[in-house]
């Protein structure tokens, strides 16, 4: 057997891609320093998975911002908005694709399947494509010529890549696919003539749908592709969830199929049982979970491995993770910080690999010869499995006495709406924002020096009340209507609230990729949640005391805080969020108790939670819309309960926001407003909500006249009364002088169609 990789973590133990990119964008670096130093670490990458044993290591899998972004300018997809004139696509081009630039807005980003991993949606409109360069072909080129290394090149097949780009619904989806084929059949052969034995073509959109149409289009893909590069070994790698059986995937046109027998595994295993295996291909199994965070029970992998042994044969088999490791951290080998019983639990990317290379051992040496590593392995798990932190009486009970069907509001949302417009007297498209300002490098050094000792109790707290006191008077000039006190003492929305909950811990060096440089590290649910006192009711009051308007208490919602976590695997999803939903319902209490009846609880991850196939979704909606209703649900009508959300098809989503029952939603919309505008178009909605007007995502300001547009447009399809004007996400990674001048634009632009609405009245 074969140890094989999908892909490796891109930021480096310390972060070191991300310091880079941003020193770069800074201006510190030139063009020249910044190649000079990606590729020292792309390098470093490829020898350390060299090092540990993997027989084929991927390459391609490296990126300066994200994949599917690295795809669109190989493919010279270059919207015409960036001035593209052909030819190589510039860094600084590809960079304003991602981040935009001040008089071209960036491309839209979205999440990658159900991950917290965002992309850069590829634009299909008004641009033929063509080849700029063989970015597979280069990077095999140096692994090989560097360190020796045949590796396996890596890139999104055309299947998987027109269906996440945006533009294709308006054509024909075999069509759009086929323009791309003779770029494909150009890169293939240009593999093959290098010496290249395998291509690893990522079809990830094979798990959710296929129907007769494009299970031929399949067919007609590969046998292209085959015919193109028929030296050439393709492996079609699907992962994330078992490949849908109606896309005939056993007969595919390629030398080697990769299946996730760790989401999967269950449906997977059934269809090869059925069907067996083909005699002329490679299967690569992916056992090792590449999604969270926990060691592997290497006895039940190895059932696994003898399960399919019945069904081909060792030579014919690569053991490798289920999906990429770009979603997992690099190392727990400096978590020394952690108490044994958790540290010794954890496997993160490194980790992973030393667990594909070991199983693969044990089929190499026999189970004698490694009997002694994998009883260290799993007494080691055996550790956290029976630790009382898991036996949480009073919290089982809890989650146990549930009555799912009777979580709701004391009056419905009209109701309220009277109850809140008299108790709040806000004006017509009243303006706010999301949550976070800047949090500029003094604010970090602060949290720092309280961290490290450096600063008492005291002098931190006294610095994050100056910060609010600052905030609040830089929102009553510009002239916002709700305020927020800033988020300055969090450093992030999920990470904030697990280290004030019981049953979370959290690492030192356990950072993953979000988007672009935005690195985030997840807090660790290790045990039973359970709320320990209040954890946002000291910074809100003292905001509440700084002026006359509505202030909103702000917190991350229970299904978030359970995406955007490393779970604990030994018990539900459901579970564990009705945890969580408990331990927050009791700090929107204590909010309201001390006067905040205002309350913001964010879901930007709801909808990335989904199952991929449609048939497995009403299941996780109902209990992810419970575990908010039974966080908000108990306050009084006169409170008002707001959330946000990132942007999602909302065509098929709207039902869902509202069986939230929030009286105001907020989501994420500038990159794709007319779309979500469409949406509302076709469904009704009847309660608040604010659609986000400016891009926070890029560093550029948006003009008065950009936003009034972007306003007027919403309201062709919403009744005034229920919109409210805000960015489209938190300005926790913003500048202060691109903040401020933004929110400026937003109100003068809020208050030039407030003015146009009252005079129609009139």
């Amino acid at each position: 057997m074969k140890c094989s990789n999908l892909g490796y973590p891109r930021i480096g133990e310390n972060r070191e891609w991300k310091k880079t990119l941003e020193t770069f964008w800074a201006g510190k670096l030139t063009e020249e320093e910044f190649y000079e130093q990606t590729t020292q670490l792309r390098l470093h990458h490829l020898q350390k998975q060299k090092e540990k044993g993997i027989d084929i290591i991927p390459v391609n899998d490296f990126t300066f911002y994200d994949h599917m972004l690295d795809m669109a300018v190989m493919f010279g997809l270059v919207p015409k908005r960036f001035s593209y004139s052909g030819g190589r696509v510039p860094l600084s081009t590809y960079f304003a694709m991602a981040r935009g630039e001040q008089n071209a807005v960036a491309c839209e980003m979205t999440k990658w399947f159900n991950t917290n991993y965002h992309y850069i949606v590829p634009e299909l409109d008004d641009v033929t494509p063509h080849l700029t360069e063989n970015k597979p072909l280069t990077a095999y080129k140096e692994a090989k010529e560097k360190l020796g290394i045949k590796s396996k090149p890596v890139l999104i097949g055309p299947y998987t890549f027109v269906k996440l780009s945006k533009g294709y619904e308006k054509k024909d989806l075999a069509q759009t696919i086929l323009s791309f084929l003779p770029l494909y059949e150009q890169i293939v052969k240009e593999l093959q003539k290098e010496g290249v034995e395998w291509v690893q073509i990522d079809e990830p959109a094979l798990v959710t749908a296929c129907t007769k149409s494009e299970k031929e289009l399949l067919f007609s893909i590969f046998e292209r592709l085959h015919t193109a590069a028929p030296q050439l070994n393709i492996m079609l790698q699907t992962y994330f969830d078992s490949i849908v059986p109606e896309s005939d995937w056993l007969n595919l046109p390629v030398q080697g199929i990769g299946l996730d027998f760790v989401h999967g595994v269950e449906q997977n295993l059934t269809q090869l049982h059925i069907s067996g295996f083909p005699e002329d291909k490679v299967l690569a199994v992916g056992l090792i979970d590449g999604r969270n965070v926990w060691r592997t029970t290497l006895s039940k992998k190895w059932e696994l491995i003898e399960e399919l042994l019945q069904i081909v044969e060792a030579d014919r088999i690569w053991l490798q993770p289920s999906c990429s490791l770009l979603h997992v951290p690099v190392s727990a080998q400096k978590e020394s910080h952690l108490a044994y019983e958790i540290r010794s639990a954890l496997a993160f990317a490194d980790e992973k690999l030393d667990e594909i290379v070991l199983l693969s051992k044990r089929h190499t040496l026999g189970a004698e010869a490694t009997k002694k590593e994998f009883t260290e392995h799993e007494e080691a798990q055996q550790l956290l499995l029976h630790s009382p932190t898991r036996a949480r009486t009073k919290v089982h009970e809890a989650v146990q006495s549930i009555q799912e069907d009777h979580i709701g509001r004391h009056s419905s949302f009209n109701e309220r709406k009277e109850i809140q417009q008299k108790t709040w007297d806000l004006p017509l498209l009243p303006t706010t924002t999301i949550g976070s300002f800047p949090q500029s490098a003094e604010v970090r050094q602060a949290r720092q020096k309280f961290r490290k000792f450096e600063w008492s109790e005291k002098q931190y707290e006294e610095y994050i009340e100056d910060k609010i006191k600052e905030w609040i008077n830089i929102q009553e000039d510009i002239g916002l209507d709700v305020l927020v006190h800033g988020e300055f003492e969090r450093t992030d929305m999920v990470e904030f609230f697990g280290e004030k909950l019981g049953g979370f811990v959290f690492t030192k060096y356990g950072w993953v990729q979000s988007y672009g440089s935005r690195c985030v590290r997840p807090p660790i649910v290790y045990a039973d949640v359970e709320f320990l006192e209040p954890m946002t009711v000291k910074e809100s009051v003292f905001a509440k005391s700084l002026t006359q308007k509505p202030v909103k208490g702000m917190l991350t919602g229970p299904v978030t805080i359970l995406n955007w976590s490393f779970i604990r695997d030994d018990i539900s999803r459901k579970q564990v969020a009705y945890q969580i939903a408990l331990a927050l319902q009791q700090e929107v209490k204590a909010l309201e108790d001390a006067g905040i009846n205002m309350i913001q609880v964010d879901e930007p991850a709801l909808r990335e939670g989904l199952p991929l196939k449609k048939a497995d979704w009403n299941e996780y909606l109902s209990w992810a819309v419970t575990a908010f209703r039974l966080t908000t649900s108990s306050v009084a009508d006169s409170t008002q309960i707001h959330t946000h959300m990132c942007y999602c098809e909302f065509h098929d989503f709207i039902h869902v926001i509202s069986e939230l029952d929030a009286d105001v939603i907020s989501i994420e919309t500038s990159r794709s407003h007319g779309e979500l505008i469409a949406a509302f178009e076709q469904n009704i909605y009847d309660k608040g909500i604010g659609l986000g007007v400016y891009d926070i995502h890029s560093p550029r300001i948006p003009e008065v006249d950009e936003m009034s547009k972007m306003i007027q447009r919403a309201l062709d399809v919403l009744n005034p009364s229920q919109f409210w004007i805000n960015p489209d996400c938190g300005l926790k990674t913003r500048g202060v002088d691109e903040t401020i001048p933004s929110l400026k634009n937003m109100v003068v632009a809020t208050q030039a169609v407030r003015q146009q609405l009252l005079q129609q009245k009139s």
